[in-house]
């Protein structure tokens, strides 16, 4: 299975914000550590602030922080909701599937099972869990110092 670049945004910065909890995160810093284009960011954002993950406040002092506590975010949750209705192949897309074997094709329902089993797996892991205790993964979300400039 492979989730989109858009998850795979939303869950880095969920665990950014996870790794600093005691602070608001701009999104130039998150966009610095993580490697993730701004423009792109900025929408996985929009999205997570809607889907109630994610607490924004605009201005000079503005940044993000998680919406609730990181122990009560469900990594499948985040997967369902940023995913959305996209079909795993053709064969589950009302409109542009073209194939002709969907009515009898048994591939179809071991794809939905396997998807159903996949989420599933990942409703068992929190936020927390994936940052917590995770050293070399808060080293590695550190904000890169500015330079001085003399």
């Amino acid at each position: 299975m492979r989730i989109t670049k858009r998850t795979n945004i939303a869950v880095r910065l969920l665990m950014y914000c996870a790794a600093h909890q005691d602070r608001l995160v701009t999104k130039s810093e998150i966009a610095e550590v993580c490697n993730i284009s701004e423009n792109h960011l900025a929408q996985v954002i929009n999205q997570l602030s809607q889907l109630g993950y994610l607490s924004t406040q605009r201005g000079r002092n503005g940044g993000m922080m998680l919406a609730r506590p990181a122990d009560q975010i469900r990594i499948g949750s985040v997967f369902r909701h940023v995913e959305g209705d996209l079909p795993l192949a053709e064969c589950f897309a009302d409109a542009d599937n073209t194939c002709p074997l969907t009515d009898a094709c048994r591939l179809r329902l071991a794809l939905q099972d396997a998807a159903e089993v996949f989420y599933a797996s990942l409703d068992e892991i929190t936020l927390d869990a994936l940052v917590c205790d995770n050293e070399h993964l808060l080293q590695i979300l550190q904000p890169v110092a500015c330079a001085r400039v003399a």
